[in-house]
């Protein structure tokens, strides 16, 4: 899902560098993770204010024999360490967002990615489910708040209902559709997991959201 990044799917533009304000002293984390190929790059590149930091290096044919390429034959780079994009929320509040490597060699990245972390977002290949659910287990097992976002790949579209029970999802998980690509869609996927988490420390009951919005 690595292509143009634009809500009119027209020729992606850079984000300027927008220097970070000096009263700025509150940094809030997230960690968008993933199956391999899943778009995790993708949404971070953009979202982020910034032009992102990004760890991508060409996919060569030694790498063939280390990971499984098959359902992802357009793609021709892959993160081996991390994606790092920036938000300004306000004058004094900072959003950093942070990309996991989905490889399966690279998985011992993630628990440190965790730590500090307020959510996450577990982007889904519908095609590929099986790919996500190392990234739900060890969310669950840090005790990480998350919701899923099912990328569109423009295969064929499954239930809400469907997804959950492929996924083994707590009802209580946020589940939403986007594109990655998208800068709008993934600012939506970011507010659906802020209502999450603000339901989740408040003890009030999340604002209705429709699924797969």
């Amino acid at each position: 899902m690595d292509s143009a990044i634009s809500d009119a799917r027209t020729p992606a533009r850079t984000p300027a560098r927008t220097p970070l304000g000096a009263s700025a002293d509150n940094g809030l984390k997230i960690v968008v993770v993933g199956g391999f190929g899943v778009g995790k790059t993708t949404m971070v590149r953009s979202v982020s204010e910034i032009r992102p930091l990004n760890t991508e290096e060409t996919m060569t044919q030694a790498g063939e024999a280390v990971d499984d390429t098959s359902e992802v034959r357009g793609k021709t780079a892959t993160t081996v360490a991390f994606d790092f994009g920036r938000i300004s929320l306000d004058t004094r509040n900072v959003l950093y967002l942070f990309g996991a490597p989905g490889q399966e060699r690279f998985w011992f990245l993630w628990d440190r990615l965790f730590s500090g972390t307020l959510g996450a977002v577990v982007l889904v290949d519908t095609r590929r489910i099986d790919d996500s659910w190392y990234a739900i287990d060890r969310l669950e097992h840090h005790g990480t708040p998350f919701i899923v976002a099912c990328n569109d790949f423009g295969g064929p579209e499954h239930s809400p209902e469907a997804v959950r029970e492929a996924l083994d999802l707590d009802p209580l998980v946020p589940l939403v559709s986007c594109d990655a690509r998208s800068r709008e869609s993934s600012k939506q996927v970011l507010i659906a997991l802020v209502e999450h988490l603000r339901a989740r420390y408040t003890g009030q009951a999340a604002p209705p959201r429709q699924e797969f919005v």
